[in-house]
């Protein structure tokens, strides 16, 4: 079961949506013309190779023919392409740099090597993939890791029970995806996938927000197509599984959030959408009157307002108020103990 790799996508105005149609290609037929598989398709847009754009009316991302153009133009095409995206295994990895399959994983498990894709194989367990371009350039920086006796700090790393892979590729992605968007709504949501449901509602408050987010949030290059399996395996390895790994996430989805809110809100039902001014784009957003009340000295003290909670207050803010009202549910319905 192979997994498709979610891309952010360049977006064009309305009024050229007549003229990208017309210029642009599917992603099924660009892949064709520079005869690559879908998976290399998808990681060279998720390299930056390829650069998709987003339909005005909320259709699958097309390729620029232009694009597709500039690549079949470049010296040694297509071999130099795929060259560029060819993933290899533990097993062809470990092959590649001389070393046994286990000194591969040992690697790789203490952050060493860092997976650019993963599939499901027939037992339904991850494998991951790694471009054999950064393992060539891994084995002329690194030659002393492969060869002779591992580090004492790869050692001890490894008897811990470190491994680095799921979270070195989400790293990965995440900062990969936020470079490929300007609109902060975008960026909010790649931050958001990385957090857990309950997570989520506790720096995000706002339903309607949490509903934007999950509708604005990347889609994979070929649309939302594999087993269940694959995209339920794709939701739970997006998301942070260690204490400072959340804490990093919630803090940056936090900063971003308030980028988000500035520049527009969040729609509600029966507003009207409106999307993120380009550059080349001649209107602005109207100002957030939000943000304006937060931003005016004589609007923070108005008698009765809540002055806006701190940074770290609000990463906290929605758990410690759950608790305070399970108290004060407890208090009610059940006697103190020993009464």
């Amino acid at each position: 079961m192979s997994v498709a790799e979610d891309v952010c996508t360049e977006a064009v105005g309305t009024n050229a949506a007549g003229r990208v149609a017309a210029g642009t290609v599917a992603v099924g037929t660009a892949a064709q013309e520079l005869q690559l598989k879908r998976g290399e398709f998808a990681i060279a847009v998720h390299l930056g190779l390829i650069r998709l754009r987003a339909r005005p009316d909320g259709g699958r991302p097309r390729v620029a023919c232009e694009e597709v153009e500039r690549l079949r133009s470049q010296d040694g095409f297509p071999e130099a392409l795929r060259d560029r995206v060819r993933t290899v295994g533990t097993a062809q990895g470990a092959q590649q740099l001389g070393i046994s399959p286990d000194r591969f994983t040992k690697l790789a498990r203490a952050g060493c090597l860092t997976p650019i894709t993963f599939y499901l194989n027939r037992y339904r367990a991850i494998v991951w993939l790694y471009l054999a371009d950064e393992l060539a350039c891994f084995a002329a920086r690194e030659p002393r890791l492969l060869a002779g006796r591992s580090p004492a700090w790869l050692r001890d790393c490894l008897e811990g029970g470190t491994d680095f892979r799921a979270r070195n590729w989400r790293s990965r992605r995440v900062e990969r995806l936020l470079t490929l968007t300007e609109d902060p709504w975008a960026r909010a949501a790649v931050l958001a996938d990385t957090l857990d449901p309950v997570q989520l509602a506790e720096v995000v408050d706002d339903p309607y927000e949490r509903a934007y987010l999950a509708r604005i949030r990347p889609e994979p290059a070929f649309g939302p197509a594999g087993p269940p399996l694959a995209r339920e395996t794709m939701a739970h390895l997006m998301r942070a599984d260690e204490p400072d790994e959340m804490l990093w996430r919630r803090v940056s989805l936090i900063a971003e959030l308030d980028n988000a809110r500035e520049a527009r809100s969040a729609p509600r039902p029966g507003g009207e959408w409106r999307p993120f001014p380009r550059q080349a784009d001649d209107c602005a957003p109207e100002p957030d009157p939000r943000a304006d009340a937060e931003s005016d000295p004589a609007a923070a003290s108005v008698p009765g307002a809540a002055p806006a909670p701190g940074l770290l207050a609000r990463i906290g803010l929605r758990r410690r108020a759950s608790r305070a009202a399970g108290h004060r549910q407890s208090g009610q319905g059940r006697a103190p103990f020993g009464s």
